[in-house]
C-alpha cells in the first residue's frame, strides 16, 4: 500500500497513452502502464521513470483483466484514476490503404461482422470489462476519476451534419464504436454520480499515432492534454461530458 495517488492508463506503451502516463507522473501519480505486451509495457515504464510500473493488461482477455485487478488489490488497494485509452481502429486495413478507401470496405452494406466485432471487443466491451473490474478499487479512493478516450468521429450530431468533414467515413467499425463508448460513458457517469466519482469522455483530436498510421496532424502532447486535465478535475468539476482541449464541449 502507498499514499501517492495511483492511475491506470490502458494502452499506455505507445502514443497518446504513453504521453498521458508521462504527464500524470509529473502530477505526482504512480502510473500503471497498461500494455497487452508486458515487454513493451516495461520499456515504456522505464522511459517514463521510477513512478511508472508496467502492468500486463489485454482488455479483451478476461484472465488478463482479473490478474491486473488482483495485482492492484495486492500492491495498492485502491485506484484514483482510470484512463481507458486502449483502442484499435481496424484489423483488415491493407498497408498503404487510405482511410477513405478502407471506409468503402466497411459500409453497413458490406462490412465484415468479424471486423466490427474485433474492434468493438476492444473499444466497447473491453472498456466495460475493465470498468467493472476496477470499480471496487476506484470506490476506495477519496475522489476517483474515470476518463474514456473517445473521438469526435463518433459524434452522431456532427456526423448528421452534411457539412462535417469526416462524415463520409462514418461507419459501423471504429466511428460507431466510439459512439457506443460515449453512451457507456454517460451510463457510467449516471451510475456513479451519487458516489462523487466523475466519468467523462475526451477527444484527443486527429493525433499522429499508430492508430491512424501516423497520418494525424496533432502531436501526442496535444492529444494527451484533455485526458490529463479531466483526470485532475476537482470536486466542483463536471461529470458526463465529452470535450476536446481546443474545441471545448463536443456534441454527443
Amino acid at each position: 500500500m502507498q499514499d501517492k495517488p495511483v492511475a491506470l492508463v490502458t494502452g499506455a506503451n505507445q502514443g497518446i497513452g504513453l504521453q498521458i502516463a508521462k504527464d500524470l507522473v509529473t502530477h505526482g501519480f504512480t502510473v500503471l502502464v497498461g500494455s497487452r505486451n508486458l515487454e513493451r509495457g516495461e520499456a515504456a515504464a522505464k522511459e517514463i521513470g521510477p513512478d511508472a510500473r508496467a502492468l500486463q493488461l489485454d482488455v479483451t482477455d478476461r484472465a488478463s483483466i482479473t490478474a491486473a485487478a488482483e495485482r492492484i488489490r495486492n500492491e495498492f488497494g485502491h485506484l484514483d484514476v482510470l484512463i481507458q485509452n486502449a483502442a484499435i481502429s481496424n484489423t483488415t486495413k491493407l498497408p498503404g490503404q487510405s482511410v477513405a478507401d478502407y471506409a468503402t470496405t466497411v459500409r453497413p452494406s458490406n462490412v465484415s461482422l468479424d471486423e466490427m466485432r474485433a474492434v468493438w471487443d476492444t473499444n466497447v466491451f473491453g472498456v466495460l470489462a475493465v470498468y467493472q473490474a476496477m470499480l471496487p478499487f476506484l470506490r476506495k479512493a477519496p475522489a476517483a476519476r474515470i476518463v474514456n478516450v473517445s473521438s469526435g468521429a463518433g459524434s452522431l450530431t456532427m456526423n448528421a451534419d452534411p457539412a462535417t468533414s469526416h462524415r463520409a467515413i462514418f461507419g459501423p467499425v471504429y466511428p460507431a464504436s466510439k459512439t457506443a463508448l460515449n453512451a457507456l460513458t454517460l451510463a457510467m457517469a449516471i451510475e456513479l454520480e451519487p458516489e462523487g466519482i466523475k466519468v467523462n469522455a475526451v477527444s484527443p483530436g486527429f493525433t499522429k499515432t499508430n492508430l491512424n498510421g501516423y497520418a494525424g496532424t496533432e502531436t501526442v502532447e496535444e492529444g494527451a492534454r484533455e485526458a490529463v486535465r479531466v483526470a485532475l478535475l476537482g470536486p466542483d468539476g463536471p461529470t458526463g461530458t465529452f470535450t476536446h482541449a481546443k474545441l471545448g464541449a463536443l456534441p454527443w
